[in-house]
């Protein structure tokens, strides 16, 4: 890969309430609200990471859990180069509901695309409903990154992104020593559209 920018689309997936736009919104502004609104549809954030000498801009597409916008979210599938299907980890439904989005993946998606499969709120890991043992041999068995987030503590987030980035683009290593800080980019003609859905957050 030549030096300068190279860009990843990403498309979230995953039931309401599992905290993806929390993730986002982590990971993107570092910033956390207790009272998330639900996403309408699909919202967008753009953030670089620097890689070494490698800038790398991840164009993320948050999409709507709810079931009535289900349908919607397979347009953002198209062109994907990778994919992050969220799960509660307090939540076995979440858990269960994965098959259903890596069956879509499969289906309307690319056929290399990347996976991970990401079990959001670790900071509630004392009521954790799925054994990471299970969440893991499941990753596995489709050939997908697993790693425990926190959009609350930030746990792991900005890390489950360059994991995505070494294996979309496997000639970007991340650096030794510390990261340079990161750039933010924020299109606010496509910020995330959203509706109050009960303080569904983290």
């Amino acid at each position: 890969m030549q030096s300068g920018q190279a860009q990843i689309k990403v498309v979230l997936l995953g039931d309401s309430g599992v905290g993806k736009s929390s993730l986002v919104l982590r990971f993107v502004a570092d910033n956390f609200k207790i009272d998330s609104d639900s996403t309408v549809g699909a919202s967008y954030m753009g953030k670089s990471l620097q890689f070494n000498d490698k800038t790398i801009k991840f164009n993320i597409w948050d999409t709507a859990g709810q079931e009535r916008y289900h349908s919607l979210a397979k347009m953002y599938y198209r062109d994907a180069q990778a994919a992050i299907i969220t799960y509660d980890i307090t939540k076995r439904e979440s858990f269960e509901g994965l098959k259903r989005y890596y069956r879509e993946l499969q289906e309307f998606g690319p056929k290399d695309i990347v996976i991970n499969i990401a079990g959001n709120k670790e900071d509630l890991v004392e009521t954790e409903a799925v054994p990471p043992e299970e969440a893991k041999e499941f990753a596995s068995s489709i050939g997908a990154i697993y790693r425990k987030t926190s959009a609350k503590t930030n746990y792991g987030v900005e890390q489950m992104f360059r994991d995505i980035a070494a294996k979309v683009l496997p000639d970007v290593s991340a650096p030794q020593s510390t990261p340079k800080r990161n750039t933010v980019v924020l299109d606010k003609s496509l910020s995330p559209t959203k509706k109050k859905d009960g303080g569904k957050c983290c």
